[in-house]
């Protein structure tokens, strides 16, 4: 946690000096991977329908799983019927798998799991993306479309469309590549973009601002749809790329907050990280309830939230989808 919150400073803390060789040798390396794919040394996997790929150039949340599931809906409003894959952090496989709504997320992820639910699209998961668009086209032979959850810089699955989320908030952080900064590719990789897309506000390299806006709150134990008391002091706690924004969100809606609790991303949570909680009601994300299922007790309560796409970017990305569908 300390390490990515100086990751958004804007000097370089001088003990973060000391992984800038480490920084200079992943640029080499992700470099010259990136090269042996496009110059044809490495073979790339083209799957038989066009591939959105959601992806970013750094560490941590970007809104990529809202994303998704914003499109998915969308998607089949327009009549198409897509699909998602996923890497599965955080599950234990066996890989490839199509997700179902009861798997367990210890196994499947809890991104895939909540893209399942939510979306009622096939969702594959595997490390290798290229074995989930696979495995995608034999089980699921009328999806038309792949958008890949994550996956921008897995060059193993040929992709039509790159959708690449930043943070406004944040932006590229200090502009170092990991692990002196949260960057897996330089902002260079953003200048040549057609498709960069700014949460929480306009960012100087996004060509289009998506809006994301807390939902419907909802009991953790069994998902019925619930209002807050507004009198009640709650406890939070959130398991995400950037926990401050969702403890911020809960500041904004008004909500009086006892304390709160930042938790890694993907983080697997025991019963044990609760057991000096349990007179609180507790306040969580979506994506942490499904591991808080199992054990959660009737006052605690997750938040659904939507992104929102602007309609200049539904008009030219479904032009832009029509012409990768007839190229295929």
């Amino acid at each position: 946690m300390w390490l990515q919150e100086q990751w958004y400073k804007a000097r370089l803390h001088p003990l973060l000096f000391l992984l800038t060789p480490l920084s200079l040798l992943f640029w080499l390396v992700t470099n010259l991977r990136r090269s042996f794919y496009f110059s044809g040394l490495i073979r790339r996997y083209k799957a038989n329908v066009p591939v959105i790929v959601v992806g970013n150039i750094s560490v941590g949340g970007t809104g990529k799983t809202p994303m998704v599931i914003a499109l998915c809906q969308w998607l089949k409003e327009e009549g198409w019927k897509p699909g998602v894959i996923s890497r599965g952090y955080g599950g234990k496989g066996p890989f490839p798998h199509s997700v179902s709504e009861n798997d367990d997320p210890n196994f499947v992820g809890d991104e895939p799991l909540l893209m399942r639910r939510r979306t009622a699209c096939p969702v594959v998961i595997a490390p290798k993306r290229a074995q989930a668009a696979q495995l995608m086209s034999e089980e699921f032979p009328d999806v038309d479309v792949i958008i890949s959850d994550d996956g921008l810089q897995h060059y193993g699955l040929k992709r039509d469309i790159e959708l690449i989320m930043l943070d406004a908030e944040r932006g590229t952080g200090n502009g170092w590549l990991l692990p002196a900064g949260p960057l897996r590719e330089g902002p260079w990789r953003l200048k040549g973009a057609d498709w960069v897309i700014s949460n929480y506000g306009r960012h100087a390299f996004a060509k289009h601002v998506v809006d994301v806006e807390p939902g419907q709150w909802h009991r953790v134990d069994n998902d019925e749809k619930v209002e807050l008391k507004a009198d009640d002091d709650f406890y939070a706690i959130a398991g995400i790329g950037y926990p401050q924004r969702f403890f911020n969100s809960l500041s904004e809606q008004g909500i009086k907050l006892t304390g709160s609790q930042g938790f890694n991303d993907h983080h697997v949570y025991r019963e044990e990280d609760f057991s000096q909680l349990s007179s609180h009601p507790i306040l969580m994300t979506e994506k942490d309830a499904s591991k808080c299922q199992a054990f959660a007790q009737p006052n605690w309560y997750y938040q659904t939230i939507e992104a929102k796409l602007p309609e200049v970017m539904k008009t030219n990305l479904l032009a832009e989808l029509e012409r990768k569908k007839n190229v295929h």
